[in-house]
């Protein structure tokens, strides 16, 4: 089967390692001049550090939490949503939402509105913070063990704050997309789901031919075709769906609003795969209304995407 070759392949070291910092000083000046702060563009200060895990973490109950996690022998922050309606006597879902470098998820949550969904829809939001504003996903950025932190984080969510655990999912974009692929290959079988906006699977893992998740994991990505590295997003997903044997779904769906591309794919593993290529939008949220990285004018909204997509795709065992 022949593979289609992204732009990282065929590149010497030193110029794979170009990329990836040109990548990583073009999101930081993108996120700088529409934001006045290196935090998703939102015009909001940093966030500052989370205070140490106390009671509050030893007693689940609604609303905004700043908890943290040792992991690896480092302290990682993250906040939790909890909705009015959260019972930690039943099993509810949760959503990862992973914020672009450089950023933190304070400003990714003001920016996407799973809050807001999480209080119609009734579950958990989980915003961990990167090391240095960055994760360690497929091109970028940092050393830290990222993915084992997802994994270590989930089992904490679960056996402290009754998670399902066939209902975990992974969303993200840019940094965080790539770091949902990683994730979602790395420790197959632990997310039901992944939603990538602006990211790929991309890169030197991403490149090797043995390089695919080994449960089924279903995605849902957003790529804009003015994103400069929209090329390479749409290789990768190409590439995840030729390794897992993926056929597109008859009769296509129609085009969800103008300048919208909608795609579907069943997979042999039984995942899926949706694609949205948004002909106008660049690097960007579609549908979020706030922060330097929204796309108001998209014609469509990832966040409510996302979650439907993710509701209708429970783990597959």
């Amino acid at each position: 089967m022949t593979r289609q070759r992204s732009r990282f392949e065929g590149m010497g070291a030193s110029n794979r390692e170009g990329v990836r910092v040109r990548r990583m000083i073009a999101w930081g000046i993108s996120l700088g001049l529409l934001g006045g702060v290196a935090a998703c563009g939102d015009g909001s200060p940093p966030s500052s550090p989370a205070p140490s895990a106390s009671t509050v973490s030893q007693v689940p109950g609604p609303g905004q939490h700043e908890l943290t996690l040792v992991h690896d022998g480092t302290t990682r922050h993250y906040r939790l949503h909890a909705p009015a309606g959260y019972d930690p006597n039943r099993p509810s879902p949760l959503v990862i939402a992973l914020h672009p470098y450089p950023g933190d998820g304070l400003s990714l949550s003001r920016m996407v509105g799973l809050d807001e969904l999480a209080a119609r829809e009734n579950f958990l939001v989980a915003y961990p913070d990167g090391i240095n504003r960055g994760f360690n996903a497929l091109v970028c950025c940092g050393t830290a063990d990222d993915v084992g932190f997802l994994t270590a984080l989930t089992e904490h969510l679960i056996q402290t704050w009754r998670v399902d655990p066939d209902r975990v999912y992974l969303t993200g974009i840019s940094n965080g997309g790539d770091l949902s692929f990683r994730a979602a290959v790395e420790a197959s079988g632990r997310f039901a789901a992944i939603g990538v906006v602006s990211g790929g699977f991309i890169g030197d893992r991403a490149a090797a031919d043995d390089y695919a998740p080994t449960r089924p994991v279903s995605v849902i990505t957003f790529i804009g075709g003015q994103d400069r590295y929209a090329d390479d997003f749409r290789t990768g997903i190409g590439t995840w769906q030729r390794r897992l044997r993926c056929t597109p779904v008859t009769p296509a769906p129609p085009p969800p609003a103008t300048g919208v591309a909608h795609t579907r794919a069943r997979c042999a593993d039984g995942s899926d795969v949706e694609v949205y290529l948004i002909e106008q939008m660049g690097h960007a949220w579609p549908g979020a209304t706030a922060g330097g990285m929204a796309a108001p004018d998209a014609g469509v909204v990832a966040t409510d995407l996302i979650w439907s997509f993710f509701a209708a795709h429970p783990r597959r065992t």
